[in-house]
């Protein structure tokens, strides 16, 4: 969908473009931080399976106006990349969380989640032809070594490595799905591509999701966790992020990945009580400092 062109006097001032864009990247990532303590509360009872299929489909039906609009540019032939995608980039890293958060506390996932940016550029190197250079392979060593601390950790007792590791294939999930977007769907409308991949993998995900479906009736505080992790975190965090692109490019954008375990952890500590241990923030650490060494330019 075609954004209409601001007449001058629509333009926003200097100063209201500084405090616009660190507050609405502040907002996102306390929204997409905020999904790993939802997953937390609502993956035990639902299930990983059943509990991204909601998340899928609340999402798509959120973004559908967009696709809708868009239609013309999505034929046929279009799809089944579009359906691969929605696979790799949505529905397998969505479960590998939910499915970590069921095991660990919701900060390791958010910590995880940081890496992305990381794989990305791996991905990019190993695949696609484009230089890392010694400044990201740098990065990547010290994101590593954040990842080995991390999953070398025990938190309360447990031992935290194979949800560090869920969450780490995730991470490289996205990595891959960000590069076949690229390769694929450039100049695509990103929204209504969203909404296409969300809901090509709500459709990929129902069978698992039905097979697996809960038993017994999960609390009304697990389905409210479900309902904003699809609505919220989901659908009107993809709209919220596709618009600040459009705004300030996808290179400010992707600043928010900063803020995401910040607010992963914290919602966790404050909300749900779990704790902040020294290694926690010695992974996190080393990790957000990466993914900022790696962006520098």
């Amino acid at each position: 969908m075609n954004q209409p062109q601001a007449t001058v006097d629509c333009l926003p001032t200097p100063q209201a473009r500084d405090w616009r864009t660190p507050t609405e990247l502040t907002i996102l990532g306390a929204i997409w931080g905020a999904s790993f303590m939802l997953m937390r509360i609502a993956a035990p009872e639902f299930g990983a399976v059943p509990l991204v299929e909601m998340r899928l489909a609340a999402g798509a039906m959120i973004l559908l106006p967009f696709l809708w609009a868009d239609r013309a540019l999505f034929p046929a032939r279009r799809w089944p990349i579009l359906a691969l995608i929605g696979a790799i980039n949505s529905a397998l890293p969505f479960a590998l969380f939910a499915w970590a958060a069921r095991v660990a506390p919701a900060g390791i996932g958010a910590i995880c989640n940081a890496m992305v940016v990381l794989f990305t550029a791996v991905i990019a190197a190993l695949f696609f032809g484009e230089k890392i250079g010694s400044r990201r392979a740098a990065a990547l060593l010290v994101g590593f070594l954040g990842v080995a601390i991390l999953a070398s950790s025990k938190i309360e007792g447990a031992a935290v490595g194979p949800a560090v590791a869920a969450g780490t294939l995730a991470a490289v999930l996205y990595g891959i799905g960000a590069n076949l977007v690229r390769k694929y769907l450039t100049g695509t409308p990103p929204a209504a591509v969203a909404a296409a991949t969300l809901g090509s993998a709500a459709l990929l995900t129902l069978p698992g999701a039905l097979a697996t479906w809960p038993e017994s009736v999960p609390s009304m505080k697990a389905w409210g966790a479900a309902a904003m992790l699809g609505v919220v975190c989901t659908g009107l965090a993809f709209v919220m992020f596709y618009n600040l692109i459009k705004r300030i490019g996808a290179s400010r954008a992707v600043m928010v990945t900063y803020l995401v375990p910040l607010f992963g952890v914290f919602w966790a500590w404050s909300l749900l009580g779990e704790p902040v241990t020294a290694s926690m923030a010695a992974a996190g650490a080393l990790i957000i400092g990466a993914v900022a060494l790696s962006q520098r330019n």
